[in-house]
């Protein structure tokens, strides 16, 4: 039985940061973040997509609205574990997530034939994604490493640290474990700020005196690439002699 479902408009905003960096932005946030609860936990996102990449290669063009579909456990997961089946969608820069609870084997087979067990809005929107791109099913795996913390005074107000970023494109199930290829080197973090508010003042000043600046980054976007990029890698390869 699906018990929790969820809706989240925010602003999410990022920056690629050094280690030395992300010390220092830690260090100067003390009196205003509390840690997240689950402390630092891995993450693992199951990306949906057709067999040509479709929505991927959309959302690198950057168009005004994108959405991604992916299945996301908390660590590694079995069939008994829940996962969250999600549909971002952003537009004009704002992040719309809806998300919906349930056992792995139900996502499973929710993802393969449609069949759900609950009905409600957030299922229907899910759903119509699933049936608007034909053969969409799962098409790369990443997992990370995140540190969150939320505001003292706004618990909706976040900021998460995420490294060890890894993809792959085989073994595509929540399942079988950690490994892949790196997106980030050792020496960088990517931080997000997830705001349904404006960013307080505090964070935008450290930010300027640090000199750190939001960039444009995807983690399914950027391993996308590299995957690309080792296809074409591999296929010189065969034609030396």
């Amino acid at each position: 039985m699906m018990t929790d479902q969820n809706f989240f408009k925010r602003t999410e905003i990022k920056y690629m940061l050094t280690r030395e960096q992300e010390r220092g932005i830690k260090e100067a946030m003390q009196e205003h973040m509390v840690p997240d609860e689950f402390g630092r936990s891995t993450i693992c996102s199951l990306y949906l997509d057709t067999p040509d990449h479709l929505l991927i290669r959309r959302s690198l063009e950057h168009p005004i609205y994108k959405e991604k579909l992916r299945v996301r456990s908390y660590g590694v997961a079995d069939e008994d574990t829940r996962v969250y089946v999600e549909l971002k969608k952003k537009y004009d820069s704002v992040v719309y997530k809806r998300r919906v609870g349930m056992p792995l084997s139900q996502a499973r087979e929710y993802i393969r034939s449609g069949a759900v067990r609950e009905d409600s809005q957030i299922i229907h929107e899910i759903t119509y994604c699933l049936d608007h791109y034909e053969g969409i099913a799962p098409a790369m795996m990443l997992s990370y490493e995140r540190e969150a913390f939320y505001g003292k005074n706004d618990r909706s107000f976040r900021l998460t640290f995420d490294d060890t970023i890894l993809w792959r494109e085989d073994r595509l199930s929540l399942s079988e474990g950690i490994f892949g290829m790196p997106v980030l080197d050792g020496d960088h973090v990517l931080m997000e700020i997830k705001a349904a508010e404006a960013i307080p003042m505090w964070l935008v000043k450290l930010l300027s005196e640090m000199h750190i600046y939001r960039t444009s980054f995807s983690k399914y976007g950027t391993a996308y690439r590299d995957m690309i990029m080792s296809r074409h890698v591999n296929a010189s390869d065969r034609f030396v002699v």
